[in-house]
């Protein structure tokens, strides 16, 4: 009986993530943010940032998902880069809400000293 509920609760808990993951729609916009570290930023340091990164979405209610990680291709066409972020925002108005927020302001506060190289891509989804 255990392992059913179990069974159930975890099909129930994957439903609920992929229905999440169903409702972006064609107007979202989706903001990449990817950083190359300077030599000097400690892996202290590095997870200090990520982890004020991923404070944002509890301070700014404009940000609707986000997500980060390392890079891991195999291509190696990553120029240095080492870290992406994704955020996703409702529409253009959230992601321009967002930019001069106090806190987004005070977490370039943060990195801004240990960038050595930071690129940014915004996109509505343009698939068919």
């Amino acid at each position: 009986m255990k392992t059913i509920f179990a069974t159930l609760l975890f099909i129930g808990i994957a439903l609920t993530g992929a229905t999440a993951q169903n409702k972006m729609t064609k107007s979202d916009l989706t903001h990449v943010v990817l950083f190359k570290f300077k030599p000097e930023a400690t892996p202290a340091k590095v997870q200090e940032i990520i982890a004020a990164f991923e404070a944002l979405p509890s301070k700014i209610k404009q940000i609707k998902g986000f997500k980060w990680g390392t890079n891991n291709s195999p291509e190696k066409l990553n120029k240095g880069l080492t870290h992406a972020f994704v955020l996703t925002f409702d529409n253009e108005k959230d992601r321009d809400d967002y930019l001069p927020h106090p806190a987004h302001k005070e977490f370039g506060k943060i990195v801004g000293p240990w960038l050595d190289i930071v690129t940014v891509v915004d996109f509505t989804n343009q698939a068919k």
